[in-house]
């Protein structure tokens, strides 16, 4: 796998998405579950450098004190008790689909759920993300028309959706300032911004960036924008695009919302990366690949943003399709967890060197068919698992010293269940 300096921006390629949501079986190049429109200014060349490798074992030894001592500091508080909130994510226009945003409870000891409603009038919420101060909740409208769409959590108002500037949005993060909205559009392969008024409210797009080159994958007709996320450092913004092989290393511009483009991250040909989790210790990040199922250990350089991909890793699945989904990684740092689609399992690794490492440790059932997207309470201690095609959210209790999963009851009722957002 290798980095290469930056390429020019141009036109787009569309496509219809739309059959995604019916829930059948889905290729591997489908999708999986933050002023003006025009594009950003000129990109800046990456420096010239030679052609990367994986970090080192000497680099791995070198940097694992600094790394470890971040892991540490970012260690959560104590678990919170009682009952926390959840949000579902849904498609509103597939067969036996929800009626918009779901909502309801968890226990943070048991993990038991309880359904607390409804937010209506939220078109396709597959994925959905929570503003910083934790008044305001974000999802994408997962439809040819796309858009991204804010809800105030006090009352659960709808404050109104803008459009996102292309097909089939499928993530979406809240810049850590709180000022800026990115959303990566899957079906047209581009990646936006907008800003997030002082009510929580979406303002007008100040950026849409397509990514015209390089030349899509094996079996890809054209780009295909899968995640867009800041670094935990804050200074760059990464975006993940499945159809070109490449992760997009941006410069947020926080005075006017545009995006320049400062380096990029090749992985292999075919490799379709989905989606990519960082470290806590802010050092490594790891790539779940999903039509080559892999999961490749990265290295990131804060200073530039240059992501340096290692070699792919086995995700414990065997042959066959499966279609890995996400990866999660543990506060703590100590350990990470894989949605594996097609295998309906969670891979579980060990976090070994200060981040550099992943040591796989076995494969556990997630309770249903198809996860399609994971995430973990915040202090690490429950994760959830949303089940596609069993309409239902898993719940695991993780063991703090092993990283073992319980299965915590059986899985929660929720239609067509693509996104669970504990807080």
């Amino acid at each position: 796998m290798t980095s290469e300096a930056v390429g020019d921006r141009g036109g787009w390629s569309r496509r219809r998405v739309l059959g995604l949501l019916a829930g059948a079986a889905v290729p591997a190049s489908l999708a999986g579950c933050a002023g003006s429109d025009g594009t950003a200014g000129p990109t800046s060349p990456a420096p010239a450098r030679n052609p990367s490798t994986a970090p080192s074992a000497e680099a791995e030894a070198a940097s694992e004190a600094a790394a470890g001592a971040a892991s540490e500091a970012a260690s959560p508080s104590p678990a919170a008790t009682g009952p926390q909130p959840l949000y579902l994510g849904t498609y509103t226009s597939a067969e036996g689909g929800g009626t918009g945003i779901g909502v309801a409870t968890y226990d943070a000891r048991s993990g038991r759920i309880t359904g607390k409603g409804t937010i209506t009038g939220v078109d396709d919420p597959s994925y959905l993300a929570v503003h910083p101060d934790g008044r305001t909740l974000y999802a994408v409208n997962e439809r040819a028309e796309g858009g991204v769409t804010a809800v105030r959590l006090s009352d659960r108002k709808v404050l109104g959706s803008r459009s996102s500037g292309g097909e089939a949005p499928c993530h979406l993060s809240v810049h850590p300032s709180g000022r800026w909205l990115l959303s990566a559009n899957y079906g047209s392969g581009s990646v936006a911004v907008h800003p997030v008024e002082d009510s929580g409210a979406i303002g007008e797009r100040t950026d849409l960036v397509v990514h015209s080159s390089p030349a899509p994958g094996p079996g890809q007709e054209g780009p295909h924008a899968h995640q867009i996320v800041t670094s935990p450092d804050g200074g760059h913004v990464l975006a993940v695009d499945l159809g070109t092989d490449t992760v997009y290393t941006y410069r947020l511009d926080e005075s006017r919302g545009t995006l320049t483009e400062v380096s990029r991250a090749r992985t292999r040909s075919g490799a379709g990366p989905r989606h990519l989790t960082f470290h806590p210790g802010g050092r490594y990040a790891y790539l779940a690949g999903e039509v080559d199922n892999t999961v490749v250990v990265c290295a990131y350089d804060p200073d530039s943003g240059r992501l340096t991909p290692g070699a792919p890793q086995s995700t414990g699945t065997g042959s066959g399709t499966n279609y890995p989904a996400q990866l999660v990684v543990t506060p703590d740092g100590s350990h990470a967890y894989l949605a594996n689609r097609g295998h309906d399992s969670l891979t579980r690794y060990a976090v070994e060197a200060g981040g550099a490492r992943l040591k796989l440790l076995d494969t556990v059932p997630v309770g249903g068919d198809f996860p399609r997207q994971i995430a973990l309470s915040p202090g690490g201690g429950l994760l959830f698992a949303a089940l596609q095609r069993s309409s239902a959210v898993s719940v695991f209790q993780v063991d703090p010293e092993t990283g073992e999963l319980r299965r915590a009851g059986e899985p929660f009722a929720s239609p067509v269940a693509v996104c669970a957002l504990p807080l």
